[in-house]
């Protein structure tokens, strides 16, 4: 191996890492990226090569299975299918796929890995064509149980839809500030139909505008919560899992900042962060402390605010494109400790609502027992709030990510 890793090598490295659990593959790249100090190029490369692994995984592995019938060493398993993604996802050289992947393999399995990747090669069309035919499962590279899962809730159609959806790379969506907007848009920022303030971002991210505040990078899909909660200027808001502050910044552009926000969130070291997006996305009354919501709401907040915004910690079940290796992380059991720990921080964070006042509860998660199953556990034993209305958004349907949103009344 070199002393300079090439971008490969790295993919390599970052999919092993990741294989042993404990890490993102986000957090893997961006650490990789540090330490090698990698062009904007080359990291775009190393990103694409372990998402897109990661993504297209169950199909990759069929692939390979097809090639070798039988075990090999997870060590090159990896290492094969960093290089099948490079011929059948990314479409990349099949020269350089190939020769650059074989030459990371240890020379006493190189002629192994070198013998299953030409064959590849060879029967590139083959695979292709049975794509359309492979089971949802491997086709789109999710666990079959959340396959099954979204098949009773959804049916067929919506589910294929949903699968080639989360199937593809995600875009990059930012929202304008409309109290500090760039001066100039420029052309490879997209406009996106029928949202004002709101583009499709292509190229590399605009940095400076992003640090002056004059932009937000986040999802179309975080509106749902922000525009049933309709936060009016004057208003006390809480927003109670508040970092990084996209949520809370929304509801700073929708008031011109005329708003006493108090943003709160469970660890300490997000705090500064987020009151610096806070007062560059224009807020004036801006206060951010730390409470964790499975603990009673303090005193001094309790029926203390107009509003408040609880976007609670949940599966990712909507993002799966974005967050790509958040299905290989999830489990029903997973999913059902979740909706214990929702219930229990909305059970808390209800306190702060004023008498009169309204509450949003809120996930990136599609899945029932999350949402309205959260919010009915929640009304069957807190009498003094009333539904409103709720919105679910999957994400084929709103071509972003997939979010739900509730919005409940508390009585005079």
């Amino acid at each position: 191996m070199s002393d300079t890793p090439s971008v490969r090598h790295l993919a390599w490295k970052c999919l092993l890492r990741w294989s042993q659990g404990g890490i993102f593959a986000e957090t893997l790249i961006a650490r990789a990226a540090a330490e090698h100090k990698l062009p904007h190029a080359d990291r775009s490369l190393l990103q694409a090569i372990v998402y897109d692994t990661l993504r297209h995984m169950s199909w990759l592995d069929h692939i390979r299975k097809t090639l070798r019938p039988g075990k090999l060493e997870e060590k090159i398993r990896w290492l094969v299918l960093v290089g099948l993604c490079q011929l059948f996802v990314l479409r990349q050289a099949e020269h350089a796929a190939v020769g650059e992947t074989v030459r990371l393999a240890p020379q006493r399995v190189r002629g192994v890995v070198n013998g299953m990747l030409r064959n590849a090669v060879r029967r590139k069309a083959e695979f292709d064509a049975e794509l359309e035919k492979l089971p949802l499962p491997v086709r789109f590279s999710t666990p079959s149980w959340l396959v099954k899962r979204w098949l009773r809730e959804f049916g067929e159609a919506d589910t294929r839809a949903m699968l080639e959806w989360n199937s593809l790379t995600p875009p990059v969506y930012a929202r304008l500030n409309p109290q500090n907007p760039p001066a100039e848009i420029p052309e490879c920022w997209e406009p996106l139909p029928l949202l004002p303030l709101w583009y499709r971002l292509h190229g590399p991210l605009p940095l400076e505008a992003l640090r002056a505040g004059q932009l937000y990078v986040t999802d179309p899909s975080t509106r749902y919560c922000v525009k049933l909660l309709a936060p009016q200027p004057g208003e006390r808001v809480l927003d109670a899992c508040a970092a990084p502050g996209g949520k809370s910044a929304a509801m700073l552009a929708a008031t011109g900042g005329d708003l006493h926000l108090l943003a709160t969130d469970v660890e300490e070291f997000r705090l500064k962060p987020l009151r610096e997006n806070l007062l560059r996305a224009g807020g004036r009354d801006v206060q951010v402390a730390q409470h964790d919501w499975t603990q009673p709401c303090p005193a001094e907040w309790c029926s203390a605010f107009d509003a408040v915004l609880l976007d609670v910690p949940c599966s990712n079940s909507g993002v799966l494109q974005r967050r790509v290796d958040a299905r290989w992380r999830l489990s029903a059991d997973e999913i059902a400790r979740l909706a214990a720990l929702q219930l229990q921080i909305l059970e808390q964070a209800c306190a702060a609502v004023r008498p009169g006042g309204r509450l949003v509860y809120s996930t990136c998660s599609i899945d029932r027992e999350e949402d309205r199953a959260v919010v009915d556990a929640f009304l069957a034993t807190h009498k003094d709030f009333t539904f409103v209305e709720e919105y679910l958004a999957l994400p084929h349907r709103e071509q972003a990510d997939g979010a739900y949103a509730a919005l409940l009344q508390r009585a005079e």
